[in-house]
C-alpha cells in the first residue's frame, strides 16, 4: 500500500470513528441513559479512541464540580472558588502548552462549552508528547472532541433541569398536602362553637402555601375554655409538619387538664424532641374561668396579647410568663399570670407578622397600631377587619414576608 492510500485509509478510519463515537453517545442520551453513563462514554472516546492522558471536565451548573478526572492528582479542582475564578475568563478554545500557571501545567487545550451564551463545562485536556506536538495533534481533533462535548454537556444539563422540574412537581404536590392538612388543623371563627361566655374571631395569611402560625380554641366544659396561639421559627413543610405535630400533642394534653406550668414543660419537651435544636416555637396560652371570671395564662417568649378592660378602657399587656419553648432543653422557671376578666373586655393575639410587616420604607407596622385598633367601637371581629384594612394600606406594594394570625376574643 502507498504512502497516499495509507493516508486516505486513516482519514476514513478516523471518520468512522468519529461518526461511530457521535452515533454511540447519541444512542446513549436518546436512550436515557444516566448521566455517568455517558460521561464513561465521552472519557472512554477522548482516552482510548483519541489517547488523551490527562482529561478534566468541571460542570458549572452543579457548582463547579469536576465529573471526570485522568491522569491528574485526585485533589485537582476540588476547591470550586479557585476552579471558577481560573476558568471563568476563557470563553475559546485556548492552547495551554505555554502557559505558566500551575492549574493548567498538566494540560495542553482548555474547551469551554456555552449554549445560548451560558457556561456550561470546562474541559482540559493533555498529552504526553514532545510540547511541539501536543496542541498541533489536539488541534486535529478539535472538532470531534468540541461536538462531543458539547453534546454530553447539554445533554447533562437537560438532566439537571428535567430533574429539578420533577423535584419542584413533587415539592408542590407536597405543598399542597401540607396546605390541606394545615387548613384542618387550623379552626376558623365558623367551626368554633358558639355559647354565652366567650366570642372568638380569627385571621389567617400564611406566607406561602404552608406557614408555621398556629391557633386553637377549646372548650374544655360548660364554662371553661383554653384558647392559644403559636409560631415557629422558620418557615415552608418542616415548620408545618413541627406545628401540626405541636398542635396534637397541645390538644391531648389540654383535654387532662393538666395545670398550665405542666402543660409548657410537656410541650417544650416535645418541641426539643421533634426539632432536634433546629426551630422553636414561641406559644401564649390561656384558660379562661367564665364562672371565676378569670383568665390563667403563660406566655412562652411570644408577643405580647393585648386585652382591653371596657369599664376603665386601660390597655394590659399579657407578658408573665418564660423563654419560648425549644430554645433550652429544660425550662428553668415559669411565671404563670392570673388576671381578672370583665364582661365587655377584649383579647387580641397577634404573631410577629403583623407587628413587623413594613412599608416600601421599610417601616414597621408596630404594635400601635394595634392599641388604636382595639378600641374601636365594635367586637373582635371589627377590630380584626380593621387592621386587615389598615395593614394593607400601610404596606401598600410591598410583599409581607411572614405568616400572619390574629385571635380575638370578647368576653361575654
Amino acid at each position: 500500500m502507498t504512502q497516499e492510500s495509507q493516508t486516505i485509509q486513516q482519514r476514513l478510519d478516523f471518520a468512522n470513528f468519529k461518526l461511530k463515537s457521535l452515533l454511540g453517545i447519541t444512542l446513549a442520551i436518546n436512550a436515557n441513559k444516566p448521566a455517568r453513563e455517558l460521561l464513561d462514554k465521552y472519557q472512554q472516546i477522548l482516552c482510548t479512541g483519541l489517547n488523551i492522558k490527562t482529561l478534566a471536565v468541571f460542570i458549572v451548573s452543579i457548582g463547579w464540580k469536576k465529573v471526570i478526572s485522568v491522569g491528574i492528582e485526585d485533589n485537582f479542582g476540588d476547591n470550586a472558588d479557585e476552579v471558577s475564578s481560573t476558568l471563568s475568563p476563557f470563553s475559546e478554545i485556548t492552547d495551554l502548552s505555554k502557559r505558566e500557571e500551575p492549574f493548567f501545567r498538566n494540560f495542553d487545550v482548555l474547551i469551554p462549552v456555552f449554549h445560548k451564551d451560558i457556561q456550561l463545562a470546562y474541559v482540559l485536556l493533555g498529552e504526553n508528547r514532545d510540547v511541539a506536538q501536543r496542541f498541533e495533534r489536539l488541534f486535529d481533533h478539535l472538532d470531534i472532541i468540541q461536538t462531543l462535548t458539547n453534546i454530553v454537556a447539554v445533554a447533562l444539563e437537560n438532566k439537571r433541569l428535567y430533574k429539578k422540574s420533577l423535584e419542584q412537581e413533587s415539592l408542590k404536590a407536597e405543598l399542597e398536602v401540607a396546605s390541606k392538612l394545615q387548613a384542618m388543623l387550623i379552626p376558623n371563627a365558623n367551626s368554633i362553637k358558639k355559647n354565652d361566655f366567650i366570642s372568638v374571631s380569627t385571621y389567617y395569611h400564611p406566607h406561602s402555601m404552608v406557614g408555621g402560625d398556629y391557633y386553637d380554641f377549646i372548650q374544655l366544659n360548660d364554662s371553661d375554655f383554653g384558647f392559644c396561639i403559636a409560631d415557629v421559627s422558620g418557615k415552608g413543610i418542616s415548620a408545618a409538619m413541627l406545628m401540626a405535630n405541636f398542635q396534637a400533642n397541645l390538644r391531648i394534653l389540654f383535654k387532662k387538664n393538666i395545670p398550665l406550668i405542666s402543660l409548657v414543660r410537656d410541650l417544650n419537651q416535645n418541641v426539643n424532641n421533634n426539632s432536634q435544636g433546629d426551630r422553636f416555637v414561641t406559644f401564649f396560652v390561656g384558660k379562661y374561668s367564665a364562672k371565676r371570671k378569670s383568665l390563667h395564662y403563660i406566655n412562652a417568649g411570644h408577643n405580647p396579647p393585648l386585652l382591653l378592660r371596657k369599664d376603665t378602657s386601660d390597655l394590659v399587656y399579657l407578658t408573665a410568663g418564660c423563654v419560648g419553648l425549644g430554645m433550652l432543653e429544660e425550662i428553668p422557671k415559669i411565671t404563670a399570670g392570673t388576671i381578672g376578666i370583665s364582661s365587655g373586655d377584649k383579647l387580641l393575639c397577634y404573631t410577629d407578622g403583623l407587628i413587623e410587616a413594613e412599608n416600601d420604607k421599610g417601616e414597621m407596622y408596630g404594635t400601635i397600631p394595634l392599641e388604636g385598633a382595639i378600641t374601636i367601637d365594635g367586637n373582635a371581629e371589627d377590630v380584626i377587619h380593621y387592621l386587615k384594612s389598615d395593614l394593607d394600606t400601610f404596606v401598600g406594594d410591598k410583599a409581607l414576608t411572614d405568616d400572619i394570625s390574629i385571635l380575638g376574643i370578647d368576653f361575654l
